[in-house]
């Protein structure tokens, strides 16, 4: 099956240097570029593509509310393109439904990969993204967090367990190494925990998790590996 998809970008070079990575796929097809929010709801709707690629910042409609209408009103799952280090609505955009983050010095093989991911229902949560992302900007002030116990307790232990190891950023693989099971059941934790709390993808858990205070961001700052700094990882 061909994956149709989308590119929204103010800027045409980077536009058209996505767009140009796709197309060459075999399995992929970039049915329409646009230059604003706007634009790529408008051909979002029109052409019914399986992923819209959404700069955050656009002039006139920017990503985040094409993002939240694109995901109310269709079946399209989106990614959304981001510098990271100059955007302040990173959180914005994962509760209007975004399925996955890219930052724009993106390689080439991990744009491709992450169409296909997300165009297969997952969405795209690397460890070393979420764990920036989330402890950035849940750290910040908000209002107060809800009580946990009256939305989760429709899960059983090793669900919150689950839950919790989700919020950490952690793969499948990594999951059932912790819990010491494997990850067909840990596949089936997953679906449940998404089912009962009504969530679409790992995205929407790790927001949950954050709001209802089953972990808690820490402020501390410790080198990366890369020699970065970033947030050391959530408390649960």
């Amino acid at each position: 099956m061909t994956i149709r998809v989308v590119v929204a970008d103010d800027q045409e070079l980077v536009r058209s240097g996505f767009a140009m990575i796709l197309d060459a796929q075999p399995d992929i097809e970039v049915v329409a570029e646009a230059g604003d929010g706007a634009q790529a709801v408008e051909a979002v709707r029109r052409l019914a593509p399986e992923v819209a690629l959404l700069d955050i910042r656009m002039p006139g409609t920017d990503g985040i509310e094409a993002c939240r209408t694109i995901s109310a009103r269709t079946g399209c799952r989106t990614v959304m393109l981001t510098t990271f280090d100059s955007d302040e609505y990173v959180f914005e955009a994962l509760r209007a439904g975004a399925s996955g983050f890219l930052l724009k010095d993106v390689r080439r093989d991990d744009l491709v990969h992450a169409v296909r991911v997300v165009a297969a229902g997952e969405s795209l949560l690397a460890p070393s993204v979420a764990r920036r992302l989330i402890a950035e900007y849940t750290s910040r002030p908000a209002a107060p967090v809800v009580v946990p116990s009256a939305r989760l307790d429709v899960l059983t232990g090793r669900e919150r367990e689950t839950l919790l190891l989700l919020a950490r950023g952690l793969s499948n693989a990594e999951i059932a190494a912790a819990l010491v099971v494997s990850e067909h059941t840990v596949k089936t934790h997953v679906g449940n925990v998404l089912s009962k709390l009504g969530l679409r993808d790992r995205i929407q858990a790790v927001i949950c998790a954050y709001e209802c205070g089953v972990v808690t961001p820490s402020p501390v700052v410790t080198p990366s590996p890369e020699g970065e700094t970033a947030p050391a990882p959530p408390r649960g």
